[in-house]
């Protein structure tokens, strides 16, 4: 059954994606919903796309999307549908690949199924929980690094304090970030601030199913369909550092959380 309804979803996500990837180089609508948080006319339609499909998949659902307006009703749901039309909408904007279709099932809090499509990359990520996660076919799993110095982040610059980290290169979809990790082309990824639980949800499970350890920046469990919608930050690691990646990170992950 869930290997079923990961095939109509990754099916569902891959047309919201080829829609996206076809519109991307015309003269589309583009403004900021806020300083620095860019939005388009495309992540609309996506997201128009992906509720009227997602909600024919699966009926009885909750939906929660970065453009669609929320609607409590979801709390009361077991299952609801955490959804990102275009994570990456500033690479997207831009022309750029580091964007990707973020969709992911939720259950009692907690991601089962999860599908990035990011199209201009070429690659299809998926997740079932307890069966693994797969890009492309090829199954994921983090990387056996067991000491922090030298662990891989996806970030433009290393801040002094990191200088024994290795930056690699970084899309602007934080989906596909963290998505490094499960692949084992990336160590560490972590950041101090509160986030969306659309961006996050479909990454986080392909972490765990990778074998990866996903936390806030605090280093506490990650829970989803709640009123908020948001946590702390997020903390991805390679299982064999995240407890020293905690222990270095928790005193900027504390002094960020006391920030006005």
């Amino acid at each position: 059954m869930a290997d079923t309804l990961l095939d109509e979803l990754a099916a569902i996500a891959a047309e919201a994606a080829t829609l996206a990837h076809g519109r991307a180089a015309t003269d589309f609508e583009r403004w900021e919903k806020a300083p620095g948080n860019p939005v388009c006319e495309i992540d609309l339609a996506v997201d128009a796309l992906l509720r009227e499909r997602l909600s024919a998949l699966l009926p009885d659902a909750g939906w929660l999307s970065e453009e669609s307006a929320d609607d409590p009703v979801r709390l009361a749901k077991r299952r609801v549908w955490i959804v990102d039309p275009i994570d990456g909408t500033r690479d997207y904007i831009r022309g750029r690949p580091g964007w990707s279709v973020s969709v992911a099932l939720v259950e009692d809090g907690q991601p089962v199924l999860g599908v990035l499509d990011a199209p201009a990359r070429h690659e299809r990520w998926r997740a079932a929980a307890g069966e693994g996660a797969w890009r492309n076919g090829v199954r994921l799993t983090a990387s056996d690094i067991a000491r922090i110095a030298g662990a891989r982040t996806p970030v433009d610059a290393l801040p002094k304090a990191d200088r024994d980290l290795v930056a690699v290169a970084k899309p602007n979809s934080i989906a596909l970030r963290m998505a490094m990790v499960a692949a084992g082309e990336a160590d560490l990824l972590a950041t101090f601030r509160w986030g969306n639980e659309w961006d996050v949800a479909a990454a986080v499970l392909l972490l765990r199913e990778a074998g990866a350890t996903v936390t806030d920046s605090l280093g506490k469990p990650l829970r989803f369909n709640t009123p908020r919608a948001q946590a702390f930050g997020v903390l991805a690691t390679a299982p064999g550092i995240h407890a020293a990646a905690v222990e270095r990170l928790r005193p900027r992950a504390i002094a960020a959380l006391g920030r006005p």
